[in-house]
């Protein structure tokens, strides 16, 4: 059963996949599209009704180049609620950017690698109403075309802290399971498949170091900075101080309200028509000695 509840987490992805919309960087903040969909707002667990709307959010949470490329990670939210993922791209320095692949519902990215100009990987978990399922966007041409591969068949509670490919097969991760997770709050993976399957090494109870991983997975030449709690501002370093923005996007990117169903008053019922003999009575007049409504009876 839980392989199953896991593998119906992907069911949905083409319910959310995007139009191929090129997003113009014409130096305004961009606003990534978003439709207020009811089935997404209520996976959400979001009540937005025209008295009290559902603004909803962008947040961006890393960065990585692939030679002239540029990704972005993030997902799209509510105050109460993560509606679903986003990973944005652009392959001429953020002048345009597209969604190379389609937005999983309730689920966030929040960290990437690329090892080369062609493997790269996205991790990502359902974040809603609490961090399980983690899983990889894996990419094997250059971040062109993403494909999404669970770490566990099975499932479970928790979220990635930490993963590191110094291949483009071997890689290592740590999940951050929980306080209550039996046998230690951490597990520890090891894929020798570039991401495709996943073993787990151990459980510990306090984070374990992933070998030869750098200290952060953070590229230092490229930075999102949000400004005025508006906009986030995408920057590459220039110089020891210097940083030049690439792009921005609107953080606040639309408000939806869903409109009740319409509720349609049942039809009055016709009367009855009344008996013909009697319309025709009240027609012509009834003759005398008779009752409106009844024959006459014969005479004695």
């Amino acid at each position: 059963m839980l392989r199953r509840s896991f593998a119906s987490l992907f069911l949905p992805l083409a319910l959310l996949a995007q139009e191929p919309t090129v997003l113009k960087n014409t130096g305004e903040p961009i606003r990534v599209p978003f439709a207020c969909a009811e089935d997404d707002l209520q996976a959400a667990g979001l009540l937005c009704t025209e008295d009290e709307p559902c603004p909803i959010f962008l947040e961006l949470t890393a960065i990585a180049p692939a030679g002239k490329k540029l990704f972005l990670t993030g997902d799209l939210h509510a105050t109460s609620g993560t509606v679903s993922s986003i990973l944005l791209g652009s392959d001429d320095g953020g002048a345009s950017w597209k969604e190379p692949a389609p937005r999983i519902r309730a689920a966030d990215l929040d960290q990437i690698q690329f090892h080369d100009l062609e493997h790269g990987w996205v991790a990502g978990e359902t974040a809603y109403p609490l961090p399980r399922d983690p899983f990889f966007l894996v990419s094997s041409d250059g971040g062109q075309s993403w494909r999404t591969r669970p770490v566990s068949e099975d499932g479970g509670p928790g979220s990635i802290q930490r993963f590191w490919f110094d291949s483009p097969e071997h890689g290592e991760l740590v999940i951050d399971a929980g306080a209550s997770s039996p046998g230690g709050r951490y597990l520890s993976y090891e894929s020798r498949t570039g991401g495709e399957s996943w073993m787990i090494r151990g459980t510990f109870s306090e984070a374990p170091k992933i070998r030869r991983a750098p200290p952060s997975n953070d590229n230092p030449d490229f930075r999102i900075r949000p400004v005025g709690g508006k906009v986030y501002r995408i920057e590459k370093r220039t110089g020891d101080t210097k940083w030049d923005s690439l792009a921005s996007f609107l953080i606040e990117v639309a408000s939806c309200a869903i409109k009740p169903p319409e509720v349609k008053e049942p039809p009055v019922p016709e009367a009855e028509p009344a008996p013909k003999d009697y319309v025709d009575e009240l027609k012509v007049g009834a003759p005398e000695g008779t009752q409106p409504g009844k024959k006459k009876g014969p005479r004695n």
